[in-house]
């Protein structure tokens, strides 16, 4: 099937589909968006790691530390699923912060639950945002990408719970 190349695919990179370039083009501009958004809640959420303080450090501290694994863990994933349809993904840093959603956290000091609070949002931002791309691969038919998108959803949210029931005991509400 012949396709158009939009002007920002090399001839070099054209991955074949069967896919309809607009298709393609709608859920690869999704994809990068999420993947940008994992690049930057992975460095907010080792930002936290590094920095949390307080009589829960040693948990927060390995519980960040996880949470930062997983989260890296989807960009590769996010990234190869942009190729494998045919489209392009992020470069570089600058591109990260022209795509992203999710916002910088440059303070100097965050108190360990607002650190929780924080990433709980976002991590629910992040939920959000997999659902509505999910929702655009279900009507262009892409089955693959959904079906991975599944698999984060699910860990997204268990990130977001935890992430709640730790900044409850920080607040004052443990046994």
């Amino acid at each position: 099937m012949s396709k158009a190349k939009s002007d920002k695919t090399s001839p070099d990179l054209d991955t074949p589909t069967d896919m309809p370039r607009a298709a393609v083009d709608k859920i690869s501009a999704s994809l990068n968006t999420l993947l940008a958004d994992a690049f930057a809640l992975y460095v907010k959420t080792k930002n936290f790691h590094w920095h949390v303080s307080g009589r829960h450090f040693h948990d927060y501290h390995l519980m960040l530390d996880t949470q930062s694994e997983a989260i890296f863990g989807t960009t590769d994933q996010l990234a190869e699923r942009v190729r494998k349809l045919g489209g392009t993904t992020l470069r570089s840093i600058g591109d990260i912060g022209k795509h992203q959603t999710i916002k910088d956290n440059d303070d100097s000091y965050v108190p360990p639950r607002e650190m929780l609070r924080e990433l709980m949002e976002d991590n629910k931002h992040m939920a959000a945002a997999m659902r509505k791309t999910h929702e655009l691969c279900d009507d262009q038919g892409d089955s693959g990408t959904a079906g991975l998108l599944e698999t984060f959803i699910d860990e997204t949210e268990r990130r977001t719970w935890f992430l709640f029931e730790a900044s409850r005991q920080e607040g004052g509400n443990e046994a």
